[in-house]
């Protein structure tokens, strides 16, 4: 696809009933650190078909666990974290704003009929991410997601109808901050019994932020000062996801493991650097691993890190993610593996998606410890008119 022709993509949510047709020119929204993206886009109503019903928008962040359409206690769970709602049409003079260069050129495509609606996202609200459902219960999961919903009632505390009603799909992503910090590196001295001299284990990254797929550069340095030998070396990167919101539990999934069996014997130096690949493309059929967005496997990936803004209330994020290697070198025991020891440390790091452009300020930023892509139903094709016609 070409630039030009990605650029005029529209997402397009048509009402069962035909009476209102939502668009939108993208589906990702950045949270730029002081503000994000507004989403903002068109509706298209069919006036005669609604008659003297009003037509509003919806922008939602809800926090879910459980299966769909199911809201009975100890099967799911569910809060919204965030909800505003704004009256399309009839347009009321309150709500007066400037067109933006998006929605014009959503208009100039569709007709000069198309009504504009805009949400500006208020600084707080989490990411999109989910956990992935196991196998045997698909229908399960634990997501925060974000929609636009369009919708006809004769006021807003009638029900909403599905048939009445078009719903988009978004996401609230972050960028790969632009200034990385120093080389992360971790160190232990591990002492042992009946060994006067200790064991000094250090390891490092290349760099502390990677992007989705990249692969991952760990160098370790051994010096072996003890009376023990090493017997094989493990490395892995772990995905931590603490679920603030609703149960506080903390999911730990190994995403990317090496194991060699490289001796290094006592009194001898060791240093070698190691390569760590981790894709959610290894980890299709682990449940509990987070990813951004809703589930849909070839749109989407391993969750990108959280990062957190000062002041910010962790329970209000739903969920936080965080990632860190994991190195060990194993130790055999005087009894072999029933009495195995290990010298191991972990360091944290960033994983996320390429800045295009933009810069983060990381001072005014606090990266946390512990961080749906959305199953966007909507089509992204040329518009097509909404019919005008009355019911029967």
């Amino acid at each position: 696809m070409s630039k030009n022709s990605k650029k005029n993509i529209v997402y397009k949510k048509v009402s069962r009933d035909k009476s209102i047709a939502a668009y939108l020119s993208k589906r990702d929204f950045v949270d730029h650190g002081s503000h994000v993206d507004p989403v903002d886009g068109v509706l298209l109503v069919d006036t005669g078909y609604i008659k003297d019903q009003k037509v509003y928008c919806r922008l939602s962040c809800t926090f879910h666990y459980g299966p769909e359409d199911i809201e009975m206690i100890g099967q799911a769970f569910k809060r919204d974290l965030y909800v505003s709602t704004i009256q399309v049409y009839p347009p009321t003079g309150g709500q007066v704003k400037p067109i933006t260069k998006t929605q014009e050129r959503l208009m100039r495509k569709i007709g000069d009929k198309a009504l504009p609606f805009c949400f500006e996202f208020p600084n707080h609200l989490p990411c999109s991410v989910c956990l992935q459902p196991g196998a045997n219960d698909p229908e399960k999961f634990c997501s925060v997601a974000f929609e636009v919903l369009a919708f006809c009632v004769s006021s807003l505390e009638e029900k909403i109808h599905k048939r009445s009603s078009a719903r988009l799909a978004i996401r609230k992503i972050q960028y790969a901050p632009e200034r990385s910090g120093p080389q992360p590196s971790a160190h232990i001295s591990k002492h042992f019994l009946m060994s006067d001299q200790p064991l000094h284990l250090t390891a490092t990254l290349d760099k502390e932020v990677y992007y989705h797929g990249d692969p991952i550069s760990v160098s370790i340095e051994v010096t072996n000062n003890s009376n023990k030998d090493v017997k094989n070396v493990k490395l892995s990167v772990e995905q931590v996801t603490n679920v603030v919101l609703y149960s506080n539990d903390t999911y730990t999934e190994e995403v990317a493991a090496e194991e060699a069996n490289d001796l290094i014997a006592s009194g001898s130096k060791f240093t070698k650097t190691y390569t760590l690949l981790p894709l959610m493309a290894n980890n299709r059929d682990k449940h509990g691993i987070a990813l951004d967005g809703r589930i849909k496997q070839e749109d989407t990936n391993l969750a990108s890190s959280t990062i957190l803004k000062e002041g910010t209330d962790r329970e209000v994020q739903g969920m936080l993610v965080s990632y860190k290697v994991k190195v060990s070198l194993m130790i055999p025991g005087v009894l072999g593996d029933l009495t195995a020891s290990d010298a191991t440390v972990e360091i944290p790091f960033l994983l996320m998606h390429p800045n295009p452009g933009w810069s983060w300020d990381l001072c005014s930023l606090s990266s946390v410890r512990l961080d749906p892509s959305s199953s966007f139903y909507e089509s992204a094709l040329p518009p097509t008119p909404v019919h005008n016609s009355t019911p029967k």
